[in-house]
């Protein structure tokens, strides 16, 4: 259609033929023309006439010296622009050249718009971060772990912009009792470079230089703006500060669109200074639901523990007699065996008299007078012998008795109340008798309640004090 349109203009022109175009026509051809000869160009200016319509269009036009171009940039192009042009501004354009038919004029559609002087800035932007790319500045290997909960926290950013009181608001919102310690920077201009690095350097020793605890983590942020107000950090300076620095450092730089160097060697990116607070903190809410959780749990363990033991105390108290009736029942089998030995022993007597008496008989039935003077003398001494025999085993019998009743006396706990001591128990129970044994003052804590345990009954006893033996005093 070009050619066609060039091949009238020549036919014309050499004379062969009239081509009288439409209005319409000679536009819709010049349009043609000329976005197929300039499919894409970048011109610079100067924004004037802005005009932004309810459709959300811009139209404006871009001047110089000498010449203007008006421009037009739709509506699905410039949402992707974060500052809106204004009269005066330069700028740079990336667009098509048209022909407004309507109106028959020259125009340029623009797909791009940037502040003038960011081509510079954008061009050593990406030669910096492709050299520090390529030393490992920005490898994963060398990027710490945020703290989980961390103690303190220092925040580098301006001290009068909007992003310390977002961060603020954030961090006493989800934790609030975790100090925040601010290190005060210019985030642009001239100066701002070199505070930053500064601050990243006193960070580190800040507790040397106050009181305070060591930093856990830092919030590096600031606002949005153009590549200009971001410039600082962009620097290699700034760079080297975030690598170097031991603690975590989370990147919390301009809108979420917004991309820097020191989003890329910091440790942690977050898109808004916002989104970095809340990467450094947890949810206080989130933390107390999983604490009555672990709770809960600790109470359930307890309960089953204490079941479990309280089951066990019952099967081995089942197996557990009362010292006082193990005495009763040892008494009672010394009792049986005394009964027994006495039995015996008068069962032995009488058997010796019936030996006796029948002697007597048989030496009576002897009629010679020396038979029965010789009976008699052995009867005598019969008599002696069995007196005599009867008298040491009895008293072997009464030592071996004496010499039980002493060894169980001197086991006995019944022995020993006698002597004037007392057994100290723990309060008898209502599936127990008698207490537990106390043998140590470490089984006992102050103001708990034991038994006495005397020869003639109990005393109830509140322990006030609990000293040392007076042997190591």
């Amino acid at each position: 259609m070009v050619a066609a349109a060039k091949s009238k203009v020549n036919m014309a022109q050499a004379g062969f033929d009239r081509h009288i175009y439409q209005v319409s026509e000679l536009t819709r051809e010049v349009r043609l023309v000329l976005e197929q000869t300039f499919p894409m160009v970048w011109v610079e200016g100067e924004i004037s006439n802005l005009r932004i319509p309810a459709s959300g269009h811009w139209y404006f036009t871009l001047k110089d010296s000498e010449a203007q171009l008006r421009c037009a940039m739709f509506v699905n192009r410039n949402r992707f622009i974060r500052r809106a042009p204004r009269d005066g501004m330069s700028v740079i354009i990336r667009g098509r050249l048209s022909l407004y038919e309507g109106r028959g004029e020259f125009q340029a559609i623009v797909e791009h718009l940037e502040p003038a002087g960011e081509g510079a800035l954008r061009i050593a932007f990406d030669e910096l971060k492709r050299r520090l790319q390529s030393e490992g500045i920005f490898s994963a290997e060398r990027k710490l772990s945020l703290p989980n909960l961390p103690r303190h926290i220092g925040v580098v950013t301006s001290p009068s912009g909007a992003a310390l009181r977002d961060i603020l608001t954030v961090l006493k919102r989800r934790f609030p009792r975790i100090p925040v310690t601010l290190l005060p920077v210019t985030v642009q201009g001239d100066s701002a470079v070199r505070e930053i690095v500064r601050a990243l350097r006193m960070a580190q020793l800040l507790p040397s230089l106050t009181p305070s605890p060591a930093l856990d983590v830092i919030i590096l942020a600031r606002g949005g703006g153009s590549l200009e107000d971001l410039r600082a950090f962009n620097d290699e300076a700034v760079a080297l500060a975030i690598a170097d620095c031991p603690i975590p450092i989370v990147a919390g730089v301009g809108h979420e669109v917004d991309v820097t160097i020191a989003d890329f060697v910091a440790d942690v990116r977050a898109p808004t200074p916002s989104a970095a607070a809340e990467l450094v903190v947890p949810d206080k809410l989130e933390w107390i639901t999983r604490f009555e959780a672990m709770a809960g749990h600790l109470r359930r363990a307890l309960v089953k523990h204490l079941q479990d033991r309280r089951a066990a105390i019952r099967w081995l108290r089942r197996g557990l007699r009362s010292p006082r009736a193990l005495l009763r029942e040892r008494g009672q089998r010394i009792d049986d065996l005394d009964a027994r030995l006495r039995s015996a022993w008068a069962g032995h007597l009488q058997r010796s008299a019936n030996r006796l008496q029948m002697s007597k008989r048989r030496m009576q039935s002897l009629h010679p007078q020396t038979a029965l003077v010789s009976g008699n003398k052995q009867l005598a001494g019969l008599e002696r012998r069995l007196s005599i025999a009867w008298r040491q085993r009895l008293a072997t019998c009464e030592r071996e008795f004496a010499g039980l009743r002493r060894a169980l006396n001197a086991v006995s706990p019944l022995g020993v109340i006698e002597r004037g001591y007392a057994l100290i128990t723990t309060p008898a129970d209502i599936d127990r008798r008698y207490g537990r044994l106390i043998r140590s003052t470490r089984e006992v804590e102050t103001g708990a309640t034991v038994e006495a345990h005397l020869r003639d009954g109990v005393l109830y006893c509140r322990i006030e004090s609990i000293g040392e033996p007076p042997e190591s005093r």
